[in-house]
Formats: structure tokens, sequence, C-alpha cells
């Protein structure tokens, strides 16, 4: 199926949006709500959309959004090979070094996104903040070739978060697309 942006309104996008950033199954009168779109606009929508192929049902009344509805959003399809790319262990030189700030080295790295998403269970909230302030964390994972999670965690930095609530957020976020790499790949996470 070929995806057409083109085809996309304003509010089927902001839909698509709304429905990758939480991340999971929706009903649209919980979308309409988050959205603050009426129901009957929102279902509309949604029936477009399904058959656009762009969100499908998921028992109970939900919708979950596609692969080509990611696509439609701006995300590349993600292959098998892509999650294993992603998923390398990186050389010394590529590795994400902590810091606590600026020239203050906590002498840890992270040379896999594996290796990332165990370290930020542990990591100083500070640390985690003063990196989050940069974009240091979208940047390094942009070279990891992961777009999607890239733009999942520039959504949380903007959410404005902080200390441990910052740090687990991150940590669940890295964490959940971890998982979903490493079933692409059927790899341990």
């Amino acid at each position: 199926m070929d995806v057409c942006f083109m085809r996309l309104t304003p509010v089927k996008r902001l839909i698509l949006e709304t429905m990758w950033s939480i991340g999971k199954p929706l009903k649209p009168k919980e979308l309409a709500q988050e959205i603050g779109i009426g129901f009957p606009s929102v279902m509309m929508h949604i029936i477009g959309l399904n058959k656009m192929g762009y969100v499908e049902p998921f028992g109970e009344g939900r919708y979950a959004i596609t692969v080509h509805g990611k696509e439609a959003i701006g995300f590349p399809k993600l292959t098998r090979d892509k999650a294993e790319a992603i998923l390398q262990p990186l050389p010394p030189d590529k590795a994400f070094h902590f810091y606590a700030e600026i020239g203050r080295s906590l002498g840890v790295y992270a040379d896999s996104l594996q290796s990332f998403c165990e370290t930020l269970k542990t990591l100083d909230p500070h640390a985690v903040e003063f990196h989050m302030s940069r974009g240091d964390f979208e940047l390094w994972i942009i070279g990891l070739g992961d777009i999607e999670l890239a733009r999942k965690v520039t959504l949380l930095r903007g959410l404005g978060l902080s200390g441990e609530e910052l740090r687990k957020k991150l940590y669940e976020t890295v964490r959940k697309r971890c998982e979903e790499l490493a079933k692409m790949t059927k790899s341990e996470c």
C-alpha cells in the first residue's frame, strides 16, 4: 500500500500524532477528550483513517496506529535490518558519555541503546536533566538511526518534567522502544 501524505487533513494528522505519542490503542472517545475535538468528528476521521490503512481496530472499540499511519506522519518504515542496526553496539568514540554538567564526566557511558536503557535505571536525575535540557539524548539517538525514539524524547522534554519523574519517564520510553526493537529482531533487550 502506498502512503499518500497529501490526503492527511490537519485533524487526521493530529489524530495520528496523538495516537502515536500515547503509544497504546485508544477508544475514539478517549482520543476526542485528549485532543479536544467532539466525538462524532473524531469517529468520522477514525473511520476514514481506517479505510486509508493508517489505523486499525484493536479489540473492545479501540484503535491503534499502523505502520502506514506512522509513515504518514513522517517516520521511516522500521525493518528488521534497521532494528538490528539501531541495537548494534557502537565503538567507544560513538558511545554516549554521561555528564553531571559541562566538564564534569560521570565516568559512565552507553555503547548501545540497551546499555543506555540500563544506565537510565540508576542515573542521577540531575544528569538526566542536564542532558535533556541540551537535547543531547535526541541527537545521540538520531545518530543511532532511531528517528521515532528521538521524537518521543523530544516530546518528553516538552512536558517540563524534572528530577526522578523525568528519569523514570525517560527510562520507560527507552525501555519500551528497546523491547519493540528486540521483538522485531527476536533478540533480548
